[in-house]
């Protein structure tokens, strides 16, 4: 499985808080969030991560750059890197596409916090659906709602994705967690979307449906993204609970 983490964001809501961070750099219980997400990924089958990040944020390349050079707990890492500033999420995914080669990818934020077994869960699921030729995208989504601006996402009995919504709609129980398992097909759209100017990953999500890929939805429990200080008490006090669940 090849992943890619988009990090190119600046970060400004976390600094407007009082956090001198990068958002890649915060840590959550002595990991940083890019740490945190490139172990995961190694425990899921990572054939090769690749990472965005901007070139505002020099200590966010530098310490990807130490993880290529000494790897992550011990072992090494298939990491590759690429500094560019992009407008958006959906642009940094655009970046990221000339890594994924004829293989489904798995992309995420790099602030979306969720449970470890629930994300083996997830690959396992996008290995039967996307990789077994069933659907052209899993899409990770949540019934937790703790976002500022958050992209409801309708589903039908099947759990295919119907609809992409900026507000919420009767019936639609779900929004996106920033994880998207796509196949390389999908790559089309988002091209096209980059050509007619489009600026917003939700487009591209939206566009996904309106070019006639099939879209399955993977329900998460509860994802949290790191977009305030306070987010951080949070996310400490949701993995600290996810330990001792396990």
């Amino acid at each position: 499985m090849k992943y890619a983490i988009i990090a190119a964001g600046e970060g400004s809501r976390l600094a407007q808080d009082g956090v001198g961070l990068p958002k890649p750099l915060v840590r959550i219980q002595g990991e940083t969030l890019l740490q945190r997400l490139i172990r995961i990924f190694m425990d899921n089958q990572a054939e090769e991560i690749c990472v965005i990040c901007n070139g505002r944020t020099q200590s966010v390349a530098q310490h990807l750059e130490e993880i290529m050079q000494k790897g992550l707990g011990g072992n090494p890492v298939p990491l590759k890197m690429l500094v560019k500033n992009t407008p958006s999420s959906m642009h940094s995914l655009y970046e990221l596409s000339r890594f994924f080669g004829d293989d489904v990818f798995c992309a995420t934020t790099v602030d979306t916090l969720f449970r470890e077994r629930e994300f083996a869960e997830y690959i396992s699921m996008l290995g039967d659906t996307v990789c077994d030729g069933k659907a052209d995208g899993l899409m990770g989504v949540t019934a937790f709602i703790d976002d500022e601006k958050p992209l409801y996402v309708n589903v039908d009995d099947d759990l295919s994705v119907t609809g992409f919504y900026d507000n919420l709609v009767s019936g639609v129980r779900f929004v996106s967690a920033g994880i998207y398992g796509l196949h390389r097909r999908s790559l089309d759209t988002l091209k096209a979307c980059v050509a007619r100017g489009e600026m917003r990953m939700r487009n591209f999500q939206r566009a996904l449906l309106t070019d006639g890929l099939s879209l399955k939805a993977f329900p998460f429990s509860k994802v949290i993204d790191i977009d305030h200080a306070s987010d951080i008490i949070k996310a400490e006090a949701f993995l600290s609970q996810e330990a001792d669940e396990s």
